[in-house]
């Protein structure tokens, strides 16, 4: 088998446009990838519809063993993929590297998971027998972001190609070297043509998404996933669109304090916040508060914040200069509209690097409350009763992610079944347990990735019914 490449366009001539890619802690020019012209992009989605064909014959268990070596491909170089992954997005080292580690050790699961959800199922009654088929639907387009470079890439890629389809990936312009690195690992396992990749910003992403693919995944921004979703109207193609999220933290009157503040810190500063299921509101009974926001601000005080290849290093600095100014302007904004600063907020003059941010004195009213921040700000406001902190917390066109904590398991589940969110989780991070969909309520997501249910959604389900032999 010849193995494919990552070039999706003809050679480049000396002087062709190239898009650099940014140290975010130094301002550094990490490395470079060709650009891809606009109009070449229809030459890439014929190629991948032309390689379609004959992927879809290949029967998915071999699919998805063709795919296998790329697990050690990438525990092999996870510490060089990892220390570019900080480089490029600034993510602390030791996170970054174990990015791509969890990517490597998970792959094979995976596999075995999408194999086994896209099998053929039989029904039958009295009259009829029906097999359920999970076809291939085409060629897809995935356009990931730039927050997690190697797992979004992965989740969205490959229950595509095991599910027979063929992939065009636009990672995001601001991490195209460790998209490029991951799809070195898995391309040699695959025929040419089968996963291409397309390099560039938004200009590449409307392309993409107008041209003749059959299904696009995407992550990002609800205000893109719109986009997105007029374009592909025209031709009706299929979506999966895991978009914003303002994801709330419920702290009920018999929480265990010390192990909410401790979540609260640890999830609303990883990855400088800029996490789509990042904590950005919590809501506290009123009768603990003033303890819980000093366990908070204690816990955020003792955060190391620095370039992300420094030892002990817990924050980095924001992916670029424009998300660093989004953030401080939604800080400065929640000021004058009347938030107190308990910590932070005081970024310095230069550089990328936002300083953990805890506010307080908040309410609905404040825009910081209802629009997404990602960044590494917690919004603390109180409440005097479960059913406000129900009403507070599902008073967003938000719905990803959120968690509840209470020492009352039964209490804390009846109150998360009140919430509007897609993925709740009591007294841990919304993450579920193997095989769980990762899925987005309400302007949170289109369709939804990930686990069983997730892997169908890179399908054609078809019935093929006869009556039944008696």
């Amino acid at each position: 088998m010849k193995p494919t490449t990552i070039a999706t366009t003809k050679s480049r001539p000396a002087g062709a446009p190239v898009l650099e890619s940014l140290d975010p802690a130094t301002g550094e020019v990490v490395g470079s990838v060709p650009l891809t012209p606009v109009d070449e992009i229809a030459g890439v989605v014929a190629r991948a519809r032309a390689a379609q064909r004959g992927w879809a014959e290949v029967p998915a268990a071999k699919r998805a063993d063709m795919l296998r070596p790329a697990a050690a491909t990438l525990r092999a170089k996870a510490d060089e993929i990892g220390t570019l992954l900080c480089r490029e997005m600034g993510k602390p080292i030791k996170e970054a590297i174990g990015e791509v580690n969890y990517a490597a050790d998970s792959l094979a699961a995976e596999l075995d998971e999408i194999v086994k959800a896209i099998a053929p199922e039989r029904l039958a009654d009295e009259k009829t027998e029906t097999t359920l088929y999970f076809d291939p639907l085409g060629v897809c387009a995935a356009i990931t972001p730039w927050n997690f470079p190697v797992l979004m890439p992965q989740e969205n890629v490959v229950p595509a190609l095991v599910a027979g389809n063929t992939v065009i990936l636009k990672p995001s312009e601001l991490t195209p070297l460790v998209a490029r690195a991951w799809a070195e690992c898995v391309t040699p396992c695959l025929p040419p043509d089968v996963l291409q990749l397309v390099f560039g910003d938004e200009r590449q992403g409307r392309a993409l998404v107008a041209s003749n693919v059959d299904l696009i995944a995407f992550t990002g921004s609800r205000s893109a996933g719109q986009n997105i979703m007029q374009s592909a109207a025209g031709g009706l193609k299929r979506l999966v669109l895991e978009l914003g999220g303002k994801d709330p933290l419920v702290v009920l009157r018999d929480a265990d304090l010390e192990a909410a503040a401790a979540f609260a810190v640890r999830n609303s500063f990883r990855n400088a916040g800029q996490v789509c299921v990042s904590t950005e509101r919590i809501y506290v009974d009123r009768s603990i508060a003033e303890d819980f926001k000093k366990l908070v601000v204690e816990k955020a005080k003792a955060l190391v914040q620095g370039p992300g290849t420094q030892e002990g290093v817990a924050i980095g600095p924001m992916v670029c200069r424009e998300q660093r100014e989004k953030v401080d302007a939604a800080v400065r904004r929640a000021v004058e509209q009347g938030a107190r600063v308990l910590l932070g907020a005081n970024p310095a003059p230069s550089g990328n690097f936002y300083p953990p941010t805890v506010l307080d004195r908040l309410d609905h009213a404040n825009e910081i409350m209802r629009e997404e921040t990602f960044g590494p700000v917690a919004c603390i406001m109180e409440f005097d009763s479960e059913n406000d902190a129900a009403s507070l917390a599902n008073d967003t066109p938000y719905g990803l992610g959120a968690a509840v904590f209470s020492k009352d398991r039964e209490r804390a589940a009846a109150f998360a079944r009140r919430l509007t969110s897609g993925m709740v989780g009591i007294n841990q991070g919304c993450g579920g347990a193997k095989g769980s969909p990762w899925v987005g309520a309400k302007q949170s997501g289109y369709g939804f990735h990930s686990g069983p249910l997730g892997h169908r959604q890179f399908t054609q389900v078809r019935t093929v019914s006869m009556p039944k032999v008696k």
